[in-house]
């Protein structure tokens, strides 16, 4: 009689094992999270895993040893080129159209992630809208958050500009909502991205984290010695330092939910830094380049993290152009490409194979295409090709002030400007102006 009560026992785990089982195969075959955060305005020179010794970056250069640094991916010289191409996966020339603004016929990063079943969210910094300190002709023009697909929003400038830092203004899930002066706009917003985290664990999600910091003005941090502090320089470094534990904290938040092992986190910048701002980096001085179509102003970092996917320690020198960053994500989540992208997957990259590294990258920068004339090049690692015929070798001339007059036939430097030439004449020679469609 006494077995009795073991057998039920033994039976019952039987029973439950297959449940176990599913859950555990459910888990497995969720689809991957995918979390793309973006700093505003910092090249690379100001990180420690690309040899700073200037700025404290602990937690991205803890990215880097876990997972994957690249360190030929190159944006956009400012903000709303940038995230134009980005969420769009196609070159400039092809939408881009007025100064914040993106086009309303344009299908986004978020449209697709939400097509797919993915739960949306987006913080930090839109700039997409035509908000009111623009001109009136723009003004509303563009695209707002949700109608880009995002589900869930808390971010600086949409429709109305206020302060982004201290007492921030804020567009939360539809309202504009005016903080205290003890809230700081930068973690507000992240702070709102670890709760849909924490909401939606068990779903697949989409995060858009187009960061507040560490544009200018260049003020106090929270977590800074002085909050009266007016030097420039030494308060950019402390918004690099917050801007790093924000980072840390969404990382920490995939770890804690124990969701890390299916969350892709790519982190990168938008354009170059600050002009005003100076950094040493390998014993050189490095002036920021922010609105230069030059290294300093479209060399951004970019940082892979994927537990068990992304092989750790790895240094990946693969060219990457921002076009490149919808359809790597949308593979990761098993999503289908669509035809017609200027950009190309790096995800078999990122999972440590060869894959099919893109030959050279393409740039149309016409900030503000209504009153300036455009500069667009071709590019690849070492050499690079302007419209106007200009033509250097970037790696040994990365200020650009010695052009290539005389390419030896045969040479490797021939051969680049032959390709980048076929380059340049497959793109659109010009883009478009808003001003064009209210005709």
């Amino acid at each position: 009689m006494k077995i009795i009560p073991f057998l039920c026992f033994a039976i019952t785990i039987t029973l439950c094992l297959p449940v176990a089982c599913a859950a555990d195969d459910a888990s497995a075959t969720q689809p991957t999270n995918v979390i793309l955060i973006m700093a505003d305005d910092i090249g690379y020179e100001c990180f420690g895993c690309y040899g700073s010794e200037q700025y404290q970056t602990p937690n991205i250069d803890k990215m880097a040893r876990r997972g994957m640094q690249f360190t030929h991916c190159y944006s956009q010289p400012l903000c709303t080129p940038s995230r134009v191409k980005l969420m769009t996966g196609l070159s400039n020339v092809r939408n881009y159209s007025a100064f914040s603004v993106l086009n309303k016929s344009q299908k986004t990063i978020g449209q697709y992630f939400h097509a797919a079943g993915y739960r949306t969210a987006i913080a930090g910094k839109w700039q997409l809208f035509g908000a009111q300190q623009y001109s009136k002709r723009f003004r509303g023009k563009g695209t707002l958050p949700s109608q880009a697909g995002f589900d869930h929003v808390c971010l600086w400038q949409v429709d109305k500009l206020g302060e982004r830092y201290q007492e921030p203004l804020l567009h939360v899930d539809g309202e504009n909502r005016q903080f205290d002066a003890d809230q700081y706009g930068p973690q507000v917003a992240t702070n709102h991205l670890t709760d849909f985290m924490k909401e939606h664990s068990r779903e697949p999600f989409f995060v858009y984290y187009p960061m507040i910091l560490v544009h200018s003005p260049f003020v106090p941090t929270p977590d800074s010695t002085s909050q009266d502090s007016k030097n420039r320089q030494r308060n950019f470094e402390d918004m690099v330092a917050y801007m790093d534990k924000l980072v840390g904290q969404i990382v920490s938040t995939t770890e804690e939910l124990g969701i890390a092992d299916r969350t892709l986190i790519l982190f990168m910048g938008d354009n170059g830094t600050h002009r005003t701002l100076k950094s040493t980096l390998n014993g050189r001085t490095i002036r920021g380049g922010k609105g230069k179509t030059t290294d300093a102003g479209t060399r951004v970092p970019l940082l892979a993290l994927w537990p068990g996917v992304v092989p750790e320690g790895r240094v990946c020198e693969d060219l990457v152009d921002f076009s490149d960053l919808l359809p790597t994500t949308l593979e990761a989540a098993g999503a289908a490409i669509p035809d017609g992208l200027d950009g190309q997957s790096f995800l078999p990259q990122l999972k440590g194979e060869p894959g099919s590294p893109r030959e050279w990258m393409h740039c149309y920068y016409c900030p503000r295409p209504e009153r300036t004339e455009p500069t667009r090049f071709a590019r690849d690692r070492q050499y690079k090709l302007y419209g106007d015929g200009r033509f250097f070798d970037v790696k040994n001339d990365v200020l650009e002030k010695n052009p290539l007059s005389d390419v030896a036939a045969g040479s490797q430097a021939e051969a680049a400007k032959q390709k980048l030439t076929k380059a340049l004449a497959s793109m659109p020679a010009e883009g478009q102006s808003l001003l064009d469609f209210d005709r």
